[in-house]
């Protein structure tokens, strides 16, 4: 991967090589792994794992959003439970116990991460910690649709690519959408799975940030 400029460290996509090698680091620390050429792939690829009936939460995530999964999770006329939906049904002034048990106890949990490292970590940064406990524990599966930009050479540069790529375009979004700013409160790292539960749909392609 190019490491010529800040632009080239956190946007560009990774050869082939250091593409197989990352996967194979992953595999080697429990998780599974597919590689896809686009976005309808990976759509077709994640929703495809999920048998209908299923409970799905569909974490807060701009891949999700640019891959159409979101829509097909949570749409009218989806085949699965949507978590999200269930839950935002719900008062968080007095049902926030609730719709935390909703959200972090899926069956399948999905979203994107803001990084990989190339020894097989992944990364996610949250302002609120809202997704990463069904991330770390709770969800039965969990489900991650990632850019390949989002591959780095190191632990080191995964949080700097947090800091200073990701922060700024997801304040960006979070002034737009929510009237406030983002920030960096909380980052979990995945170090290890149990195999069978975390799945990863890589995309030959820039998705998300």
């Amino acid at each position: 991967m190019s490491t010529t400029t800040t632009a080239d460290r956190f946007t560009s996509l990774p050869d082939e090589h250091a593409l197989a090698a990352t996967v194979v680091a992953l595999e080697e620390h429990g998780f599974s792994v597919e590689v896809v050429d686009d976005l309808d792939a990976a759509r077709v690829a994640a929703m495809a794992r999920i048998p209908d009936g299923s409970s799905v939460m569909t974490n807060t995530s701009v891949t999700l959003t640019e891959t159409g999964i979101a829509d097909a999770v949570n749409g009218d006329d989806s085949p699965w439970e949507s978590a999200r939906n269930k839950m935002l049904a719900l008062d968080f002034a007095t049902q926030a116990q609730d719709m935390k048990a909703i959200g972090g106890q899926p069956d399948y949990a999905l979203g994107s991460v803001h990084a990989v490292t190339q020894d097989g970590t992944l990364v996610i940064a949250s302002a609120s910690g809202s997704q990463l406990a069904s991330y770390a524990w709770g969800a039965a599966n969990v489900i991650f649709v990632v850019g390949t930009q989002k591959l780095v050479p190191t632990l080191a540069t995964a949080h700097e690519r947090i800091y200073q790529h990701s922060l700024p375009l997801e304040d960006t979004r979070a002034q737009a959408v929510y009237g406030q700013h983002s920030q960096v409160a909380k980052i979990l790292e995945i170090h290890q799975e149990m195999p069978g539960r975390i799945h990863l749909v890589l995309i030959r392609r820039q998705v998300g940030y």
